[in-house]
């Protein structure tokens, strides 16, 4: 499971450190190069709850294979595509067979593990999210040479190949399905109506809009004076974000000692110091606020989806399929959006879209809290 997950994702954020390379093999914008990652995110945002409905209603392990199969696949077309059209046309496919790997496979989990182990198995489950992350864009831009970025292309495919036959292979086959009782047959809609679940819905896509905007522009601006980074040392600044690994689980425990409330304006308040941050004409302070973002980020993340689990007695899975949907939009909509402010403001654009954003988590963490004070 870790190796599925960790490979799914490897292929997300490949591209992300050579996009200014990808701008000047295509001859295009920094809007339209960026599209790389957007269209992988739009792929996961169309499809995570459809691929949800269909682990509902059939069994697990095929699904995980065929996506599998078709990521790699996907991926084998764009490494050839000589077009920026083609290569966003096979990033997007990738994109729409991802939630096989990520919902289908917890949707698997939770079915297949008793409630004391799959505890244990979905804090793998995220530090592996992080660290295919982690190892994409390391993939992309430091394993193999930046202008050699295709290669990079084929060995995720053959990653994601040999984990999902594995998986196929080795994961243990789903039990009788238990039909569910008619008080947890929640719908989407009725999910949206409640706004103690879509305040921490818009604060999980608020800050990975944040997020997903910082990381995916941070390789223009330190291309350019004052900085004029390598590839290669661009990649290395990466390596701040193995820090989700650790965040994930301490948030979860100040969440449980201090309140969700609280964890989510501490979140959104250290988040907004690293876009602060980020303005910085020095290394040492660009990378603190690569620091700052991971460490607000994963904390807004972890507390904003333990606050919608305790807050539903019925729904949890369309709920959670909801909150990825909205999730990825952010960042879709975070790396479309930076991208226009950048082209138009520079980095003072991105930084400004940035704060508007964080106004989701601060406010849901500050309904939480006086809730919380007040007893309900």
């Amino acid at each position: 499971m870790f190796a599925l997950v960790a490979s799914g994702f490897t292929n997300i954020y490949l591209t992300q450190p050579v996009l200014p390379v990808l701008q000047q093999e295509f001859g295009v914008s920094v809007a339209e190069a960026a599209w790389s990652i957007s269209a992988v995110i739009l792929g996961i945002t169309l499809a995570n709850i459809p691929f949800g409905l269909l682990a509902d209603a059939l069994p697990v392990r095929p699904i995980i294979l065929l996506g599998g199969l078709m990521i790699a696949a996907a991926g084998l077309f764009t490494s050839t595509a000589d077009a920026l059209s083609w290569h966003v046309a096979g990033r997007f496919t990738q994109g729409l067979f991802i939630p096989a790997l990520t919902t289908c496979l917890a949707a698997y989990l939770a079915r297949v593990l008793p409630p004391d182990r799959l505890n244990v198995i979905m804090g793998s489950y995220v530090a592996a999210t992080v660290l295919g992350g982690l190892g994409g864009r390391l993939l992309g831009g430091w394993i193999h040479p930046p202008l050699h970025w295709r290669y990079a292309l084929v060995s995720a495919a053959a990653l994601t190949i040999v984990s999902t036959v594995i998986a196929w292979w080795l994961l243990p086959r789903e039990g009788k399905r238990v039909r569910p009782d008619h008080a947890s047959r929640v719908g989407f809609l009725d999910l949206i109506r409640q706004w103690r679940v879509l305040r921490l819905v818009f604060s999980g896509m608020g800050s990975f809009f944040v997020f997903s905007s910082l990381f995916n522009y941070l390789p223009f601006r330190l291309a350019q004076p004052p900085f004029a980074l390598s590839t290669n040392a661009i990649t290395a600044v990466y390596l701040v974000y193995i820090m989700g690994i650790f965040i994930g689980p301490m948030a979860g425990k100040i969440a449980n000692r201090w309140g969700s409330g609280s964890t989510l304006l501490a979140g959104a308040a250290v988040t907004f110091a690293s876009v602060l941050l980020s303005a910085l004409p020095w290394l040492s302070g660009v990378v603190a606020a690569l620091l700052l973002l991971c460490a607000g980020f994963f904390t807004v993340h972890a507390a904003s989806v333990g606050a919608l689990n305790r807050a539903l007695a019925h729904g949890h899975g369309r709920a959670n399929a909801l909150y990825v949907l909205f999730y990825y939009l952010g960042g879709w909509l975070g790396v479309s959006a930076s991208g226009l402010a950048f082209q138009t403001w520079g980095w003072a654009g991105v930084m400004g879209v940035c704060v508007g954003m964080l106004a989701f988590p601060a406010l849901a963490g500050w309904q939480l809290q006086r809730e919380q004070e007040s007893g309900n």
